[in-house]
């Protein structure tokens, strides 16, 4: 059914494909090839070292759903374009972007443009959490505190998490304030993994635990996988995404970990600090041997402008070096604003003393550095690599090493940990360290408070950060949006329900301003419930497209800013089934959904989509129909909440019943209905 507006409303759509989460789909950047690039398969689409150029789209903050003001400010970004998905796990009562403004364990730095540390106490940092989101307000004076209602939207309820890597205590501590209990098992073989995670909601690694399908399989409860870390190479985000398991990330955390290794790489590069250090170890003085070079004049290429690429340039330019790069999603703009120059690859390569790569591994970076682009370096050529193995062709950089081409090399990563070929390790040109990017007391410490929190916030509807594969449940999860996606899941079961199949195309439209960006939340709730009851063992926001695409359901979503009155205000959600004459028209009223029309008949008065739901389609002559329900309704005992019918379109009307509880049988009922069907909504 075409997007409407009403009749005689002119209004303005715009349509677009909706993709499923966790599958390959183009976010809105392009590879290093200028192609679309897609987000690898299971690596998700984040950023392995937190690059948020060349790793993620920026995120958009929740629309403004119409209703009333959530309790829960949003406050400002850490970059251009929207919020920091990792900071949202951490705003509370206070906004962000104020000078001096603490914020959880963080406070705002307006000169750095991201977050410190605070010397808040945990347990103080935990007593003001709990106080600003428990149902108790007041101060120990004021006597008997008064309950608050503050409307939220828990996405899962967390009872049990496994910790399966060692994190920092302080992880633990947040999520058992939290209510959740915790299970400490760092360094499970595989069959213990499979034997601990049958029972758990939820489970929290760094990058030893390996998270294969085998394991998601096992996990019958697992609601939640948490990654303290930027990277999720060491989990199936497929996998998770079609089972319905979502996975999180700390995007920030380890941000300055890596970018002051990647520094201090540099340094160890121009100066040979490691080989002097040995040769010293060895009783050697070989001053004239370690001649070095300033980095003073120098040109650094950086290969990636996220959050450490960003913070790389700008240390290394206090040594008076010149900055310059290259990132698909960073405008020239914006990177000149933090000191680099933007340059096409092609120009970058024959211009850089010292190369730095901060990309995700991607089908598009890998072997971004090859034997073809390190002939086009200028010779002598300084390589630091901090990011990931694979995006620098190890054999390429031997055969550079060995020919000169290639004056040294820095490595934190290889392609195979650890890298059984010793031969570019042993190289005397080559610094390398096992994989240290993150290794610091203080990433460890932020990446275990930020999970945990994520975790804890997730459970109790204060928020969702840090979402690798199911980016639209950010915008989904402010509290005015519930209604709306129970409304959209109601739609769904309705159409399944009268149109008997969930195959061909569903055609999804939004109409009014305030829904101008919520197709993409509504889609995969419209999708949840017409697969729901279905061969699936359970269909989610997380996993609702995928399984779609695998059923052969085709869902498209469009909008238009005009919506017919009285609904200009609120907004309208239509959803069709293309090849069968059924759609169905809904709205929201405070927090009720309300179906307005369903197969072309409009309904006398709005019909609530909530509880026990009987819906069938009569003659609007049959006389009958009403009395045979009430004889069902008192023999099963039954109680009649609600009845509301539709006008009549060739002749037959459709109606609505609220009862208190299922009827169990509806034999008495059809010979006198054309189409009669249960839900629970």
């Amino acid at each position: 059914m075409p997007c409407r507006a009403g009749d005689g409303a002119a209004s303005s759509t715009r349509s677009s494909g909706v993709q499923p989460f966790g599958t390959p789909q183009p976010p809105s950047c392009l590879s290093m090839a200028g192609k679309p690039r897609h987000d690898g398969g299971a690596r998700g689409v984040q950023d392995p070292m937190g690059c948020s150029g060349l790793g993620e789209a920026p995120p958009q903050p929740p629309p403004e759903l119409p209703s009333p003001p959530s309790p829960l400010p949003q406050g400002g970004g850490l970059r251009e374009g929207g919020q920091d998905p990792g900071l949202a796990a951490t705003q509370r009562a206070s906004g962000v972007g104020e000078e001096g403004k603490e914020v959880g364990l963080w406070k705002w730095d307006p000169m750095r443009q991201q977050r410190s540390p605070t010397n808040v106490p945990l347990w103080q940092h935990l007593a003001r959490r709990a106080a600003r989101s428990s149902l108790l307000v007041g101060s120990p004076t004021d006597g008997p505190r008064q309950p608050q209602s503050v409307p939220t939207m828990a996405l899962a309820k967390l009872q049990k998490v496994l910790i399966s890597d060692s994190l920092d205590p302080c992880c633990r501590d947040i999520l058992q304030a939290g209510g959740i209990q915790v299970l400490e098992k760092p360094g499970l073989s595989k069959e213990e993994l499979l034997v601990e995670i049958a029972d758990c909601d939820g489970l929290i690694v760094r990058s030893a635990t390996k998270v294969t399908a085998e394991v998601l399989e096992a996990a019958e409860r697992l609601q939640v996988v948490g990654r303290a870390g930027t990277g999720v190479d060491n989990v199936d985000v497929e996998a998770a995404t079609r089972k319905g398991v979502l996975v999180m990330n700390t995007p920030a955390g380890n941000s300055l970990s890596a970018a002051e290794l990647t520094c201090g790489m540099i340094l160890c590069l121009a100066r040979q600090i490691p080989q002097a250090a040995a040769s010293m170890k060895e009783g050697k003085w070989d001053r004239k041997k370690y001649m070095g070079m300033e980095l003073n004049g120098k040109t650094l290429g950086v290969l990636g402008l996220g959050r450490i690429g960003r913070e790389v340039a700008t240390r290394m330019q206090a040594f008076g070096m010149k900055t310059i790069g290259y990132d698909p999603i960073i405008t020239p703009e914006t990177s000149a604003t933090f000191g680099v120059e933007q340059l096409p690859l092609e120009q970058i390569w024959p211009r850089c003393d010292f190369i730095t790569v901060h990309t995700p591994l991607l089908p598009s970076t890998t072997g971004l550095l090859n034997d073809s682009t390190f002939a086009k370096c200028r010779r002598g050529v300084q390589v630091v690599n901090c990011a990931r193995g694979g995006i620098v062709d190890e054999g390429a950089l031997l055969r550079a090493l060995q020919s000169g081409q290639c004056g040294g090399a820095a490595l934190d990563v290889f392609t195979q940990e650890p890298p059984k070929d010793r031969e570019l390790v042993n190289h005397p040109n080559v610094i390398c360290c096992p994989h240290l990017g993150a290794s610091t007391r203080e990433a460890q410490s932020r990446c275990g408070k930020e999970i945990a929190m994520q975790m804890v916030d997730m459970a109790t509807g204060r928020g969702l950060a840090g979402v690798v594969n199911g980016q639209a449940l950010s915008k989904a999860f402010a509290p005015q949006t519930k209604p709306w996606i129970a409304l959209a899941k109601a739609l769904g079961s309705v159409l399944r329900a009268a149109a008997k199949q969930a195959q061909g195309s569903l055609q999804l439209c939004t109409l009014g301003t305030p829904l101008k960006d919520a197709g993409s939340f509504l889609a995969p709730a419209v999708v949840s419930g017409m697969l729901a009851g279905g061969r699936q063992k359970e269909v989610t926001l997380v996993n609702a497209l995928l399984l779609a695409q695998e059923a052969g359901l085709k869902v498209t979503a469009s909008h238009s800013d005009v919506a017919p009155e009285p609904h200009g205000s609120s907004g309208l959600l239509q959803v069709s089934l293309q090849g069968t004459p059924l759609h169905a028209v809904g709205t929201v009223q405070g927090s009720t959904p309300l179906l307005l029309e369903l197969g072309g008949a409009t309904f006398k008065q709005p019909a609530p989509l909530a509880g026990h739901v009987l819906v069938y389609r009569a003659k609007a002559s049959e006389p009958s129909t009403l009395p045979t329900l009430a004889g069902l309704l008192a023999k099963a005992g039954v109680q009649l909440q609600s009845y509301h019918s539709s006008g009549a379109v060739a002749g037959e009307q459709w109606s609505v019943v609220g009862l208190s509880a299922p009827l169990p049988d509806l034999a008495e009922l059809k010979p006198r209905v054309t189409e009669a069907f249960q839900l629970h909504l």
